[in-house]
């Protein structure tokens, strides 16, 4: 067996914590150290799971051979460029970059370095994701919704970003090329950045996905509905189930029948996959299932249809601007 890869975790906060636990069980990886912005969180991390802490990334240059980068997504082409010309591979959670130029970039950088460069796009290693992925063929209409209570660690960018991003991901890789048109609407309703987007995405092909993602609900549903010409599908992303529909048999005058598949999925722990994927590519040398490429797809998807809410919005400015002074007035009242 290899010797374990030398990794550590950049960004240690809310999703960056639980990184680094998952790295320091895993057999195939060595955790050398923890960095964060915040000293007191770096060395509450790397006290929990038991490695060196440190407050800025580029004291490990060279002394690691792959990164696994959870920083807020401004900084992740910084630390990645740093550590990929440095030598090391690069695991960079989602979206892999804040612009399409610092994508380009660190995918040019890995290609001509050697390097392995992931993007964390979770969902990809849900494992009712996996089945659907066995079991797709040629995808005609699609639908998700994924909707979440609201939380104030993500508002740094629009709900696109956030969240359907994971969705937009999905849908690019069942259908296999970009969509030639791309709808959408918007509306920002706690800050700056859209919180509501209900995006329609058509291909070549014809294949059409409706995508929906909110932060603004009263639960926590991620659903996901696919037709093809043989069969639909049914996902739930959060309980991880999946039900598929086919070998439909239809006669006049009678109710058509169909045979429905539930498949059973082996409990698995989706981010420790990911990280164990991750850590195989970098031994292997393989390509990882979501590359630079298929992360700058999701990101330049996401951005066409963050595009397309802002453009939407240029009637309703007025109105957005009022509303900060609404809030700031009624706040006063209050006072």
């Amino acid at each position: 067996m290899s010797a374990p890869v030398k990794i550590a975790v950049v960004g240690v906060g809310y999703l960056g914590r639980f990184h680094a636990e998952k790295l320091a069980r895993l057999k195939t990886a060595e955790l050398v150290g923890v960095v964060d912005a915040d000293p007191a969180q770096a060395e509450s991390v790397g006290k929990a799971v038991g490695c060196p802490a440190f407050g800025d990334h580029r004291e490990l240059l060279g002394k690691v051979e792959a990164v696994s980068v959870v920083t807020p997504t401004v900084a992740h082409h910084a630390v990645a460029k740093d550590f990929l010309s440095a030598g090391a591979d690069v695991m960079c959670e989602k979206p892999m970059t804040a612009t399409l130029e610092e994508a380009d970039e660190l995918i040019a950088l890995a290609h001509g370095n050697g390097r392995v460069l992931q993007v964390g796009h979770l969902e990809r290693f849900n494992p009712a994701v996996e089945g659907l992925f066995e079991r797709a063929g040629k995808p005609m209409f699609m639908e998700v919704n994924r909707i979440a209570p609201f939380k104030a660690r993500a508002t740094d960018v629009d709900v696109t970003l956030d969240l359907m991003i994971h969705d937009l991901d999905i849908i690019l890789a069942l259908v296999g090329t970009e969509p030639v048109e791309i709808r959408a609407k918007g509306v920002p309703v706690l800050g700056p950045h859209a919180d509501l987007v209900n995006a329609r995405l058509e291909f070549a092909d014809g294949c059409v996905a409706n995508v929906t993602a909110s932060r603004l609900a009263l639960k926590d549903e991620r659903k996901m509905r696919m037709f093809q010409p043989d069969a639909y599908f049914s996902l739930d992303f959060r309980k991880r189930k999946l039900l598929v529909v086919s070998g439909v048999e239809y006669r006049p005058g009678k109710l058509p029948k169909v045979k429905a598949e539930r498949p059973r999925f082996p409990k698995s722990d989706p981010l420790e996959k990911e990280l164990s994927a991750f850590l195989d590519s970098v031994r292997t040398r393989q390509t990882p299932r979501v590359d630079g490429h298929a992360g700058r797809r999701a990101l330049a998807c996401a951005m066409s249809v963050r595009a397309c809410v802002q453009e939407g919005l240029c009637n309703y400015q007025d109105v957005l601007d009022a509303s900060p002074r609404w809030v700031e007035a009624l706040s006063a009242e209050e006072d």
